[in-house]
């Protein structure tokens, strides 16, 4: 009688000869780069420093492509596009010390909006640690304690035979439901030391289903069939689980208008005559959902900006599904299921009943209505055709990439993103200088469409080194820059909260000349040019800036007009 523990997979003799005789002059830091290639990994983001030299020597024995920032925190926000455009966990290298924590801005982005990011860094030597020997350049007392609070897992590497197991889980962890950044380090001995341990090829590192309870679903679908006036919130989740489709089916049969929140961008199509859209900061759109009877959130934690600032008070049951058991009920009572949203729409699609309501259309109608006439009684014009602009300049598929930026702002609630996973900003975490090296990341994803990138003044002299990696890379990404003279959002902030604004005024350079400088071509636009001058940017082989002096205002979020 044969048990399944008896079975074991026996090696080919092609695989025992290649084990016994690995190639010759490999480091610790081929086991890093063949494990990562072995995992499915095509692409790294990273900078090198000294520690981490025997993991960028060993890039050049392997078929991986590496794509170099200027600074580590971009080369974080380029790896998180590349994780959300792709799905795929991102690889980060870096260095030690500095190099290691200049990169926790983007990774507490990538946490905050489940961006699959595996951030790999160096160590002192092992000698080092835990109150070893002291004083190496760039060691911490705990650096793994400095990513704790801010990554999914954390995963130490004392040893060689360590590393392809320890890359696997870190692997299997950034790519299970929610998605998100996780740490690895290994200590420069053990990168730089050489192997004869063979060449890492088969490796598994399955990310966990996480489907919902079915007795949970059964009432979810219950209350749901029932409901007079069901509506729904879109969240990031359904985007992340490439759910949009099943999202747009119940919808569909449950008759339900829904909303997308900002990072949800793009989870229902736009022009459906069920869609709410994204004005999630309107006191008419939170007055609706309010109303709901039944309210299904899906993949959202209905944080600050999801519920309107914290003044959303819901009436009616709702239901949460989330991906996240920290984010599961924390800010609203509910029915709550801990769930991938794609296997959770798929379980509530298989028992919902059909509804039947003519009313649910108009009702959209007449909030979309509401919201534009408060708007209109604004007079920001101006606004509304700097971004109507920039919606008809970029090709439709497009992505595009914004940082905290007051056009931005605009485009959480009035930008039409034709299509899931198409836009993407920082409001996660809440960091400048996203929007230029992500759209980077998203370039060498997939190099096939342009890619814009929009930023202010402020945000850009964040990441102005990268136009050095746009350059060397050729990427095709055309930078948007807003350049109000400031801190152009927090400059309205101030003036509103005490009557003048304080440390929002900043001195520039000439974009369009520094541009040039690096090789990258730039063009000084206006309101009236900016379509076309944009459009001729992004049709444009590689990469392009274009500067609009423009002044912006802000909607007022919750005004009645």
């Amino acid at each position: 009688m044969t048990h399944d523990h008896d079975l074991v997979l026996r090696p080919t003799d092609r695989q025992t000869a290649a084990a016994l005789n690995p190639p010759p002059g490999r480091n610790g830091g081929d086991l890093v780069v063949e494990t990562l290639a072995g995992l499915g990994a095509t692409t790294v983001f990273g900078l090198p420093g000294q520690h981490a030299l025997g993991m960028f020597d060993a890039l050049r024995r392997s078929s991986l492509r590496y794509v170099g920032l200027r600074v580590e925190n971009n080369a974080g926000f380029a790896a998180d596009a590349y994780g959300r455009i792709t799905g795929e966990a991102a690889p980060l290298l870096l260095s030690t010390g500095p190099g290691a924590l200049t990169s926790l801005a983007a990774l507490q982005e990538a946490a905050a909006a489940s961006a699959p990011v595996l951030a790999i860094s160096s160590q002192i030597p092992t000698a080092g640690l835990g109150g070893g020997r002291h004083g190496y350049l760039h060691e911490l007392p705990d650096q793994s304690a400095s990513f704790r609070g801010v990554v999914k897992s954390v995963h130490t590497v004392r040893t060689q035979s360590q590393i392809p197991s320890a890359v696997a889980a870190a692997w299997k962890s950034a790519l299970t439901a929610p998605h998100g950044p996780v740490w690895v380090e290994i200590p420069q001995d053990v990168l730089l030391a050489e192997t004869a341990l063979p060449a890492v090829t088969a490796v598994d590192a399955t990310p966990e289903d996480l489907p919902p309870r079915p007795e949970l679903t059964a009432v979810a679908a219950d209350l749901l069939s029932r409901a007079a006036r069901p509506a729904i919130i879109a969240g990031g989740g359904v985007v992340r689980s490439d759910a949009s489709g099943k999202l747009r089916q119940l919808a569909e049969k449950l008759r339900a208008p829904v909303v997308t929140t900002f990072g949800g961008k793009g989870a229902f199509p736009w022009e459906h005559p069920l869609s709410l859209q994204s004005w999630l900061e309107d006191r008419h759109t939170t007055d609706f959902l309010e109303d709901a009877d039944v309210l299904l959130v899906v993949g959202s934690g209905l944080g600050e900006l999801s519920s309107n600032y914290h003044t959303f008070k819901p009436r009616g049951r709702v239901i949460q599904i989330e991906a996240d058991l920290g984010k599961l009920e924390s800010n609203h009572p509910a029915l709550g299921i801990h769930a991938d949203a794609r296997l959770a729409l798929q379980a509530l699609l298989e028992t919902v009943e059909e509804r039947t309501d003519a009313s649910a259309p108009e009702r959209v109608r007449e909030l979309l209505a509401k919201v534009a006439s408060r708007i209109a009684a604004q007079e920001l014009t101006l606004e509304q055709g700097v971004l109507a602009s920039v919606r008809r300049a970029l090709p439709a598929g497009a992505p595009s990439f914004w940082d905290m930026t007051i056009l931005a702002y605009w485009a959480w609630s009035a930008f039409d993103p034709k299509g899931a996973n198409t836009m993407h900003s920082a409001q996660g975490a809440g960091g400048l200088g996203y929007g230029f090296p992500a759209a980077l990341g998203a370039a060498a994803a997939d190099p096939t469409h342009p890619v814009l990138a929009v930023s202010g003044d402020g945000g850009a002299l964040y990441s102005i080194a990268e136009l050095a990696t746009a350059k060397q890379y050729d990427l095709p990404v055309t930078w948007l820059i807003v350049d109000d003279g400031g801190y152009g959002i927090l400059r309205e902030y101030m003036t509103d909260a005490f009557g003048r604004a304080t440390a929002t005024e900043l001195t520039r350079p000439d974009y369009v000349a520094l541009a040039e400088s690096f090789g990258v071509p730039g063009v000084r636009t206006t309101p009236e040019t900016l379509e076309e001058d944009l459009a001729k940017a992004l049709a444009a082989p590689g990469p392009s800036v274009v500067v609009l002096p423009a002044l912006l205002r802000m909607f007022a979020p919750t005004h009645l007009g």
